[in-house]
């Protein structure tokens, strides 16, 4: 059994690139999907019976696509849209391979939060900002989203601890990272050492995004600081 400094001294360089490796796998695609998943959520807001501007049919549809992207396991997924994969990404394998399936996973599940966090906003502060004349894309950006804000906060933590699931998976695969670190080492090799030291850097990395969430939410919380 090597001491820790031996260890390090062996495997650090490449705990290093598998930890950055998922951190790119980890932030890129989840912005793209954020800035996908919040205009989808406020269409399907803003389109359900009994909201600013219902459209059933439009919003039944939406809803029907989400519900069907969430159903998909991701390695199924994944798998699956690898042609798509290739065509946009030109590789469907690797950090570049894994973003498409990442986005087309997180964005509907993004969505549907932000669905969420709108309709919890209570209709005194929507009614106050309608009853200036303010238009549809001034309600939501002057009433709904500042509002929702400290839910949507919370949100990005569960969103970025499930899409680092993901990239674990996509690890497993041949995508890199410290999922595939953990497997290659830990499953192949039979070096459990190592295999431990990329579950630890996962758990750290969980810790590091529920606290940093946590905390914004609560400073972005007027409630809570009133």
């Amino acid at each position: 059994m090597p001491s820790l400094s031996e260890f390090f001294a062996e495997y650090g360089e490449l705990l290093l690139q598998g930890t950055g490796e998922t951190l790119v796998m980890l932030f890129v695609p989840t912005l793209i999907s954020y800035v996908l998943g919040i205009a989808l959520g406020v269409v399907l807001y803003l389109t359900a019976p009994g909201s600013l501007r219902p459209v059933p049919a439009l919003n039944a549809v939406l809803g029907w696509a989400v519900n069907i992207c969430r159903s998909f396991p991701f390695i199924v997924l994944m798998v699956s849209i690898i042609p798509l994969t290739r065509l946009i990404m030109g590789t469907g394998s690797g950090i570049l391979g894994t973003i498409p399936p990442l986005v087309l996973s997180a964005t509907p599940f993004i969505a549907r939060m932000v669905e969420q966090s709108l309709a919890e906003v209570p209709h005194e502060s929507v009614e106050a900002v309608e009853a200036c004349g303010a238009s549809v894309p001034r309600v939501v950006f002057s009433a709904l989203l500042p509002e929702a804000l400290p839910s949507l906060v919370r949100g990005v933590a569960v969103v970025l601890i499930a899409v680092l699931g993901y990239t674990a998976i996509a690890g497993a695969v041949g995508a890199g990272g410290l999922g595939d670190i953990a497997v290659r080492y830990g499953y192949y090799r039979y070096q459990s050492d190592v295999m431990i030291a990329a579950v630890v850097i996962l758990v750290v990395i969980v810790q590091l995004i529920q606290s940093a969430c946590d905390l914004l939410a609560r400073r972005v919380d007027h409630r809570s600081n009133s």
